[in-house]
């Protein structure tokens, strides 16, 4: 690539230069002519001497008001490229319907795939930022720039002079490196202007005043009398699809408005702008910095009106540093200069700048050193630049704090106001309207005491002096709403200073209406049980508290009454938690309408209650309200059309007989209660010194029995159970006992009541079970292959829901058949949920495992339930055994039960056999087998091993 330039007068210099040059050899030239107040007819010369001496060549000129200096009326610029082509078209306007039908028609007669720069140069404004948006861009290189001619100048190419069109020209060869910069170099003034009128490129009106006298009061008459060239150096710059766009005024018409070089719609915003002196010299030391160690044979410089003015002396130190990177070619200004590349699209240039090499041409870094010195003339220009810049961003930073503060009050979803120093309103924000329900225009300059309500005047009046001294002020405010419903809201008050002194207050409140609601219910559900409304644990405590300090201070007694309804879990399971609840009040009701006065009743958790009882009180007014209490609760109680019986035990204790703090009182309480509960329920229980020895006792053993598995202090003892026709052992049951290091031999009632309250039982029964199927295989395998186990069962223990799983694992570990395993039930462990029971009962006989019904006869309603219990065994109870040989009745009990159970198909059992004559009878009462002290006592396993061996 090479360039020749030239400064010439006229026609007989160019085409002397051209055969010197021996231009004409050479097959790719593209020409760039810059002419100087030069006529038509000249220009017409010009052309077709370069049309006859270089057709092969493509040509560009532009002619302005411009001198170049040396005299010259013309100034060339000859590129020369070995392997790029070059091509050109000058396009009329009138010939085309839109800018997207010339944008094609360029892409199709000049734009190939190695298309990698595509200069458009105009004499029209019209559309031209729209079709530079809607030209190609086909590879990753391509760089499109755009310029527009100033007012009074021509175009021209080879074709002859542009009027009213367009010069495209095209760059094609993938030998072509284009090294683009194009900054936009704008700095907006924070000055913005809303458009308020404005048609197509015409603009009557910025915030609702003439354009013209608005620019006019910001930027002076000489900035109008300047137009156009003014307007390229302070252009508008707004912002459209997210990308920045130059506008410069071009005009300002007699009816005040202006005119710009693209169009605007009403509602966008704009600023002026300036290019800053600092901005350009710091981004220019940096583009030419790069453009040095760049491979460059030829630069091509184009600039816009805007680095005309004061920034063209910073324009000549460029181009003269550009010349010593490679030939540079800089004469042409333009109204405006528009680029588009990949990266960067449709935008406005301060100047343009690209330098073009060929692949087969590179050379090494240029070596210049880039030094660019802000000339003297030009300091006080960058002061005011520096000066403009930082005013600029002060008030961009101030407009920023504004709209903050705006959007903080506008879009606030408290409700924010403001007063003057009388406590009139002067500003309320949209939430204040929407909560409170009054139109900004009722409220507005009418006083802020007037929406409260009169008896809250004279406290809120208090807070608004206090803000006005400077102290910030909080307070809870209830605020009735237009519709008249109140609201609470959290106030803050604080005191607005403008200049140092206190002008009004801001006022900002926070609807707390709900929240309110939110803390007085989580403090009620802190506090009180939410099904009956009662005082819960935590607040009875603080209420026994409370009435201690006071009966200690007047010497007075206080009764601490424990309410513990009976069996109330069979209700629950068997109706379901919901009814449970909805009896449970009811039967709150019925206690709260016999309590005397004084009296505070709490609800401590599931069924049970607590009553203290406070003023003048003795043991009998006590006892009076205790049994009122249980009478209201024995009442049935109808539900959905279901009667329910329900009974309570109550505990009580005195203060200061039975403790003299809550703790003690309440144990003591409890202590009576459970007394009461063992006796059968139903029946009130003063606290006495022994029970508490009692309990004490029973704290002691429960501390033993956690630890007896452990220890193995536990075994078991078997009783034979005989056949009575044959005289032969069928089976045994397990008896479990206790022998203790401390405590000997611990009976079997002592401790299994206390297993089963403590839910040890399930624990000690499945080790029963395990040991009792273990031990009845290893004496299986002695010879007695149907030898059976009979093992008792709790009720606590039958009820669980584990006690299926229990039952197959020891049957698994222990390899016992399932038809050698009987389980013995109480009638009360079956009854206490009897359709769950039978259940299980069901899924044990599916196992084949034996249900036998324990003590029998002794239940209160063992023959009507008898026939629906899928039971395989009775064991008679020993009551009815211990005196059959001398009471008729019992005979009768007994024969009964035989009789019945041959017709059911049950095997009897009867225990407690302790004489012959008891033997006999049964024998011949047909019972088919018989247990008890007659035969065979309880042995240990190794005491039975010894004799079934012997056998």
């Amino acid at each position: 690539m090479n360039v020749y330039r030239l400064h010439c007068h006229d026609t007989k210099q160019l085409h002397d230069f051209i055969a010197q040059h021996h231009l004409a050899q050479y097959e790719h030239i593209f020409v760039q002519i810059a002419a100087h107040k030069a006529e038509q007819p000249e220009l017409c010369k010009i052309i077709e001497l370069l049309r006859r001496c270089l057709p092969q060549a493509q040509l560009f000129g532009m002619t302005s008001g411009e001198s170049f200096g040396f005299g010259d009326r013309f100034f060339i610029c000859f590129t020369v490229f070995e392997k790029v082509s070059v091509h050109s078209v000058l396009l009329p306007y009138k010939e085309f319907t839109n800018e997207l039908e010339l944008a094609a028609y360029i892409s199709d007669a000049l734009i190939t795939e190695e298309t990698n720069l595509l200069l458009l140069f105009t004499d029209q404004d019209s559309n031209f930022h729209s079709l530079i948006r809607h030209m190609p861009l086909v590879n990753d290189q391509t760089v499109v720039i755009a310029g527009r001619m100033k007012e009074g100048g021509h175009l021209f190419s080879h074709e002859g002079i542009v009027a009213g069109g367009m010069i495209a020209i095209s760059f094609n060869g993938s030998s072509l490196r284009v090294q683009p910069s194009y900054p936009f170099l704008w700095e907006p003034v924070d000055v913005t202007f809303r458009v308020t009128k404005c048609s197509g490129n015409k603009l009557y009106e910025l915030d609702g005043k003439k354009a013209a006298r608005l620019l006019q009061r910001y930027l002076g008459k000489e900035f109008i009398d300047r137009l156009p060239f003014s307007g390229a150096e302070f252009p508008f710059v707004m912002e459209k699809n997210g990308h920045k766009q130059c506008l410069s005024i071009v005009k300002a018409n007699k009816d005040g408005s202006i005119e710009l070089n693209g169009h605007v719609d009403p509602g966008e915003t704009v600023k002026l702008s300036f290019v800053p002196l600092p901005s350009l010299f710091s981004h220019m030391s940096d583009e030419l910095t790069k453009l040095a160690k760049k491979p460059a044979e030829a630069i091509f410089f184009y600039r816009s009106m805007a680095v005309q003015g004061y920034v063209s002396p910073a324009l000549q130190q460029i181009t003269a540093t550009l010349e010593q990177i490679a030939p540079t070619f800089a004469p042409f200004s333009f109204a405006e200069l528009v680029t588009k590349d990949r990266y960067v699209p449709v935008h406005s240039a301060a100047f343009s700048m690209v330098a073009l090499s060929e692949e087969n041409h590179r050379r090494a870094d240029s070596g210049v050193s880039v030094s660019l010195e802000i000339p003297k003339t030009l300091q006080g220009v960058m002061t005011l630049a520096h000066f403009l810049s930082v005013t600029s961003r002060e008030m961009e930073r101030l407009r920023v704090c504004m709209q903050i503060s705006q959007s903080l009050f506008e879009h606030n979803t408290d409700i924010v106001y403001s007063t003057d120093l009388h406590g009139n309103l002067t500003s309320v924000n949209p939430a204040f309207e929407k909560v409170l329900g009054y139109k900004r225009e009722e409220v507005l300059h009418t006083n802020a005491l007037k929406y409260i309500h009169p008896n809250d005047v004279r406290r809120v009046s208090m807070h608004f002096y206090r803000a006005l001294r400077g102290k910030i002020q909080y307070y809870n405010l209830e605020i009735p709403t237009k519709s008249g419903k109140t609201l609470l809201f959290q106030i803050k008050n604080v005191p607005i200073i403008v200049d140092g002194k206190k002008v009004g207050i801001y006022g900002i409140g926070r609807d707390i209406t709900e929240q309110k609601k939110a803390e007085e219910k989580i403090s009620f559900l802190a506090y009180y049980d939410p099904d009956t409304h009662l005082p819960n644990r935590t607040k009875f405590m603080e209420t026994i508290a409370e009435q201690l300090e006071k009966a200690k201070r007047k010497n007075r007694k206080l009764a601490v009454v424990l309410i513990d309804l009976d069996r109330f879990k069979r209700i629950n399971d068997s109706v379901g938690h919901y009814v449970g609840d909805e009896i449970l009040k009811q039967i709150v009701q019925r206690i709260l309408h016999v309590l005397p006065i004084g009296a505070h009743l709490g609800r401590f958790h599931g069924d049970k209650f607590c009553l203290l009882l406070t003023g003048r009180i003795n043991s009998e007014r006590v006892f009076e309200t205790a049994t009122r209490i249980s009478k209201e609760v024995m009442k049935p109680i109808v539900y959905e059309g279901k009667e329910f019986f329900i009974t309570a035990s109550i505990g009580i204790s005195f203060y200061p007989n039975d403790g003299v703090d809550t703790h003690s009182l309440l144990k003591n309480a409890d202590i009576a209660v459970n007394r009461a509960k063992r006796s059968g329920g139903n029946r009130v229980q003063f606290y006495s010194a022994e029970m508490n020895d009692e309990t004490l006792y029973r704290l002691e053993m429960e501390g033993y029995l956690r630890k007896a598995l452990e220890k193995r202090e536990l075994f078991l003892c078997y009783q034979p159970i005989v056949d009575i026709t044959t005289g032969k052992i069928v089976g045994n049951e397990a008896l479990i006992r206790w022998r203790h290091p401390k405590l000997g031999l611990v009976r079997p009632d002592e401790f299994i009541s206390l297993a089963e309250e403590t839910g040890l039982i399930h624990e000690i029964g499945r080790w029963v079970l395990a040991t009792a199927c273990k031990q009845t295989k290893q004496w299986q395998e002695l010879g007695n292959k149907q030898l059976s186990i009979f093992v008792n069962v709790s009720a606590a223990q039958f009820q669980h829901e584990s006690f299926i799983e229990d039952v197959k694992r020891a049957l698994a570990q222990s390899r016992l058949s399932p038809n050698c395993l009987h389980l013995e039930l109480t009638e009360n462990s079956m009854l206490r949920n009897l359709h769950h029971s039978i259940q299980v009962m069901k899924e044990l006989q599916r196992l084949g495992v034996g249900i036998a019904i324990d003590d029998f006869g002794s239940g209160y309603a063992s023959f009507s339930y008898l026939k629906n219990l899928p039971a395989n065994i009775l064991k008679i109870d020993r009551s009815f055994i211990k005196q059959l040989h001398t009471n008729s009745s019992d005979i009768a009990i007994v024969k009964a039960i035989i009789t019945m159970g041959h017709g059911l198909g049950l095997k009897i059992v009867a225990e407690g056999v302790e004489t012959v004559e008891h033997l006999k009878l049964l024998e011949m009462l047909r019972c088919h087998y018989v247990q008890g002290y007659a035969l065979y006592r309880p042995v240990t396993a190794e005491e039975l091993s010894t004799y079934i061996t012997a056998r």
